[in-house]
């Protein structure tokens, strides 16, 4: 299997993350894949973003969930940038994308889209939280589904299965080779983040694992080099 790119709400290391400029940075780049969030709007809109609450990456305040998409459609997301909705993604980029959720409601709403758009085949999921990881399997059928986790012990391998995830997505900080053999075994597609210098790009090549999630375009063009 190739060894896989994700681009990290983008790219994030040079571009404001979420917005549909990073996205196409991102392409631009060759990434194999894009990464990135999605939430609920007042109105129930599918927005791209991060946190909870627009403050780090706009120029407002207030929780996502408070406001209508007319009203964070005025918020500044960087360099002038509008904070996008996901179906303006989709229309924007070719790349695959890797989409994440943070709850139930948002699983939901994705699938309607997902099943609106035919988007099995270009579209995985993923989520911190086992419950939406198996909703959205269970709403679309045949949807590529991953499991996300920061703090973790080999355990995770059992929730992804249980939640009929097919990849884990771990933090490489906390990463053994303890975790990933035992991923191995119940074949788990295994996915590094966040690696954004040589030496963490080595350490996921020397553990083999699937790809790496990336702030950063340049990890692209020097991970076929680096075994």
């Amino acid at each position: 299997m190739n060894f896989l790119t994700i681009g990290h709400r983008g790219v994030m290391g040079v571009e404001p993350e979420n917005t549909l400029r990073s996205f196409a940075a991102a392409q631009q780049a060759g990434l194999d894949l894009i990464e990135l969030d999605l939430h609920l709007s007042k109105d129930g809109a599918l927005v791209v973003m991060h946190d909870a609450e627009v403050d780090r990456t706009t120029d407002g305040t207030g929780p996502i969930a408070e406001k209508t998409l007319e009203e964070l459609r005025g918020l500044d997301a960087g360099r002038g940038e509008r904070v996008p909705v996901f179906e303006e993604v989709l229309d924007a980029v070719r790349t695959p994308l890797q989409a994440e959720i943070k709850d139930v409601a948002a699983a939901r709403a994705l699938a309607e889209v997902m099943q609106r758009r035919d988007l099995v085949s270009r579209v995985e999921v993923s989520s911190f939280h086992d419950e939406a990881v198996a909703e959205i399997g269970r709403l679309v059928p045949g949807v590529r589904t991953a499991l996300i986790a920061s703090r973790y012990g080999p355990d995770v391998v059992e929730r992804a299965q249980e939640a009929g995830a097919a990849t884990v997505c771990l933090n490489i900080r906390r990463l053994t080779l303890e975790v990933v053999e035992h991923a191995r075994k119940a074949d788990l597609r295994v996915i590094g983040w966040v690696v954004n210098t040589q030496d963490q790009l080595r350490l996921v090549r020397a553990l083999q694992l699937d790809g790496a999630t990336t702030d950063y375009p340049e990890i692209k063009r020097t991970a076929r080099f680096t075994a």
